[in-house]
């Protein structure tokens, strides 16, 4: 034995000297509990099943198991549904049963889990409601506690008080809410002036875990701050603000507010002849039309030039631009932003007499947009007096 000296006192520590066999000093101390992770079981339910199985082990053994899988509630569907069983353990051998959180289908699981190396092969039956499926699942790989919350960490990319909008859209509004709101949550946006993320109102396997769901909106800039207000006073909600949307940085632009306001409103009628008007020339052709969406405040501008594809036909290109203007941060500010989206252009008979009908070969006429952006956004800063945002330094200039 070795003494050791703390603070004092003498502690008597059995510490065997370099060379000790280990029947001097008795049996090693048992294995220490660790967590081990299942994050996906190849194959289970035809492969479409999202699948945590979380085990407590003491070294080799296994001493507890959860079993945690969402699923479609059908083939066909979006709509998912999850179990979690807590399994009772018999030697590599996992039962127990659980009841599905949507349908209320009764769950029994019986999985046979055997080591093969460094990986695990399942086998057994899962069965929800009167549907079986058979597990055959091998080369399963498990991770630990310390990787299994790095994998888990999500961003919903709403930010509630933003400084500005170069990281998120003034139009794109997020509301984060817990589940059993988020139905009353929708039916109040019934028959007002916002567009939702059809994407949104799809219920994943993360949100069912989570119990909270990201509903995205469109809405005009002039009144999503309001609508974030409303929302962050309504049962469930657990944040609201804005998030990612239209808005690409290096198509947008920067400049006093000053000149294009009337009273604290922007005047979008005066903005919209400006840009249409720089547009018009950088197209080389004639400005028709000019419209606001009530719903998300975007403008649509068109345009409409000869054709010179097969100029004998006298086709016409039509070429629409989407743009969106709002300040440059969310509350007063004495700056706007103005973001043009790329031109759409699509080739039409607007000849007198009978008609072409005529088939784009692809998503719109990209070697047009290519020829019809160049340097379009550069002289839109300089009618506009405007900085661009430079991304590698993170500044407007």
């Amino acid at each position: 034995m070795r003494a050791i000296l703390l603070a004092g006192a003498v502690v008597v520590a059995a510490v065997p000297e370099l060379g000790w066999s280990q029947s001097k000093v008795g049996k090693t101390a048992p294995s220490a509990s660790e967590t081990r992770y299942f994050t996906a079981i190849d194959g289970l339910m035809d492969g479409n099943a999202d699948v945590i199985l979380k085990e407590t082990r003491q070294g080799k053994t296994i001493t507890a198991a959860t079993l945690d899988v969402c699923y479609p509630v059908d083939k066909n569907s979006e709509r998912k549904d999850r179990f979690v069983a807590n399994l009772a353990v018999n030697g590599q051998t996992l039962t127990g049963t659980a009841q599905s959180n949507g349908t209320k289908d009764p769950v029994s699981v019986k999985l046979t889990q055997k080591a093969s190396g460094d990986t695990f092969e399942f086998r057994g039956q899962i069965t929800v409601g009167k549907t079986v499926t058979e597990v055959a699942s091998t080369d399963n790989s498990d991770i630990s506690e310390k990787e299994f919350q790095d994998s888990q960490s999500t961003d919903d990319g709403i930010v509630a008080q933003p400084k500005d909008f170069t990281d998120v859209s003034p139009e794109a509004v997020a509301v984060r809410i817990k589940l059993d709101a988020a139905l009353d949550f929708l039916k109040s946006l019934r028959g007002q002036d916002v567009e939702l993320g059809l994407s949104s109102l799809t219920v994943g396997c993360d949100a069912l875990r989570a119990g909270e769901q990201t509903i995205s909106m469109t809405v005009d800039p002039d009144r999503a701050p309001a609508l974030i207000a409303k929302a962050r006073t309504m049962n469930g909600v657990v944040t609201a603000g804005w998030t990612a949307g239209a808005v690409e940085m290096d198509r947008t632009l920067r400049f006093a507010a000053a000149d294009w306001r009337d009273g604290d409103k922007i005047n979008r009628d005066k903005l919209a002849a400006t840009v249409s008007d720089v547009l018009a020339k950088s197209y080389g052709a004639k400005a028709v039309a000019t419209t606001w969406s009530p719903v998300s405040g975007k403008m649509k501008l068109t345009f409409k030039r000869p054709s010179q594809l097969m100029p004998g036909l006298d086709l016409t290109e039509v070429i629409e631009v989407t743009g969106l203007v709002a300040p440059d941060k969310p509350g007063a500010s004495d700056a706007l932003m103005l973001w043009v989206g790329s031109p759409v252009t699509t080739t039409v008979d607007e000849a007198g007499g009978a008609k072409l009908i005529l088939a784009e070969e692809s998503s719109g006429d990209e070697e047009g947009d290519q020829r019809d952006d160049g340097g379009t956004i550069a002289e839109l800063a300089k009618a506009l007096k405007a900085k661009r945002w430079d991304a590698d330094n993170s500044v407007w200039k």
